[in-house]
């Protein structure tokens, strides 16, 4: 269909009413290939952040599980309690290796030259032992007997049981020599090699070795760190945010306070990590690489988040509540605390909640007062030395063995989920708690 030509109007100019629908549908047009711009910008991002999370998540998602060894231990008497005491440091002191060794000889009689026997005990990981110590201490009683236990094997078998090692590649090739890849077969088809829940890696601390290796320390480390960050950010950012939005007179003091929280809020993580270096253990003396310090460094952090997300929360409280209020006889304090903070209080937790997920996830701050170091105990308290799940990531990421690679992975995953759980947290708050007028 041919498009109606322009009209020419007496004076021999184009009718106004054509000159509007071309611009019109330029317009239009125009409106068009913005929307398809920005529906495309939405969708790359959204592609680019399904493929960051398809690569954590097949890289670690192997992590829970560890590969088990099932040995027919005897725990023998002579050695485990030779004088028959049951005394708990007998037990203790007891060669639990040499009962493992004798157990793997027992499965494999045939191996008998010295070489082959070291490479036949290497398939058990170090940690072995611990186990059926342990395993003895909560069963003194199965002393002199022959049980079945499930030891964890090292982290070359459980890469090769997982699918990370090729078996098809020549053995010079592999990490795993072709003798090895016997006994582990004939392991598998008599019953005794599997794999289960990784248990230890939510409740070890780190460790040299990746079949040990757990995220306990970090997260009892970032737990402290947090909490303690909470206990002094939220009560020091609600009142300067009450202080400044309702009390604080406006002069020029006020205004570069205000310009500085503002400014704060941009600055680098690593600065404040410097200014605790140089502040909390250069000139206070604390101790480095503990939870103490660490939460006062991420206050600092987090402050000007919490103070700038209470006062948006206060400035949206409308005037007439506390006029209303003003009006039946409440003093000024009485009426922020009675009044305007509960109705504020909503969106003061969700800032709190960002604050504390950023806070979680930091990493730059922490380095610089020293909570990169190797820590395999549990902290029990704020003053004991740790580390955090964030700097835990950044030390197995440095580590070239494939088994710290899935388990960096997999704490990267439990740190999402945490942060996840966090904001989520804040977004429902926010719905149940906000009213509107």
């Amino acid at each position: 269909m041919n498009k109606p030509a322009p009209q020419i109007t007496p004076t021999g100019r184009p009718n106004p009413v054509d000159i509007v629908r071309a611009s019109l549908k330029r317009r239009y047009a125009r409106e068009r290939r913005f929307r398809w711009l920005g529906a495309t910008a939405v969708l790359i991002g959204l592609l680019c952040v399904v493929l960051l999370f398809a690569d954590i998540i097949l890289k670690g998602y192997t992590a829970f599980q560890q590969t088990y060894i099932r040995l027919p231990i005897a725990l023998e008497a002579e050695s485990i309690d030779p004088e028959g005491t049951g005394a708990r440091a007998a037990i203790e002191d007891a060669d639990y290796l040499a009962l493992i060794r004798n157990a793997l000889f027992e499965l494999f009689p045939e191996v008998r030259d010295r070489q082959e026997r070291r490479l036949l005990t290497s398939i058990v990981s170090v940690g072995a032992p611990n186990l059926v110590r342990e395993y003895v201490l909560a069963h003194p009683d199965r002393i002199g007997t022959t049980q079945e236990i499930w030891v964890p094997a090292t982290a070359d078998i459980d890469m090769l049981m997982k699918g990370h090692i090729n078996r098809d590649l020549p053995e010079a090739e592999r990490r795993v020599k072709d003798q090895t890849l016997g006994w582990i077969d004939r392991l598998a088809a008599e019953g005794r090699i599997a794999k289960r829940f990784n248990t230890p890696f939510f409740v070890n601390g780190t460790s040299r070795e990746p079949e040990l290796a757990g995220i306990a320390g970090a997260l009892m480390g970032s737990f402290y760190t947090l909490l303690l960050t909470l206990i002094l950010s939220f009560p020091i950012g609600v009142g300067a945010a009450i202080y400044l939005e309702e009390f604080a007179p406006r002069n020029r003091w006020t205004d570069l306070i205000e310009i500085n929280i503002n400014n704060l809020a941009a600055v680098p993580s690593i600065v404040f990590g410097l200014l605790g270096l140089a502040v909390f253990i250069g000139f206070f003396g604390m101790p480095r690489s503990t939870p103490l310090v660490g939460a006062l460094v991420l206050t600092l952090m987090t402050l000007p988040t919490i103070i700038i997300a209470s006062r948006a929360a206060l400035k949206s409280v409308p005037p007439s509540i506390r006029e209303a209020a003003l009006g039946v006889g409440a003093s000024s304090l009485q009426t922020q605390f009675h009044h305007v903070l509960p109705l504020a209080m909503p969106g003061m937790l969700t800032g709190t909640i960002i604050g504390m997920a950023q806070a979680l996830g930091e990493t730059a701050p922490l380095l610089m007062i020293g909570m990169i170091a190797f820590i395999v105990d549990i902290p029990q308290g704020f003053t004991d030395m740790a580390t955090v799940l964030p700097v835990q990531i950044y030390l197995w990421a440095d580590s070239p063995e494939r088994g710290f690679v899935e388990r960096t992975s997999a704490a990267i995953m439990v740190l999402l989920a945490f942060l996840f759980a966090m904001n989520l947290a804040a977004v429902l708050l926010r719905r149940r708690f906000e009213r509107r007028w």
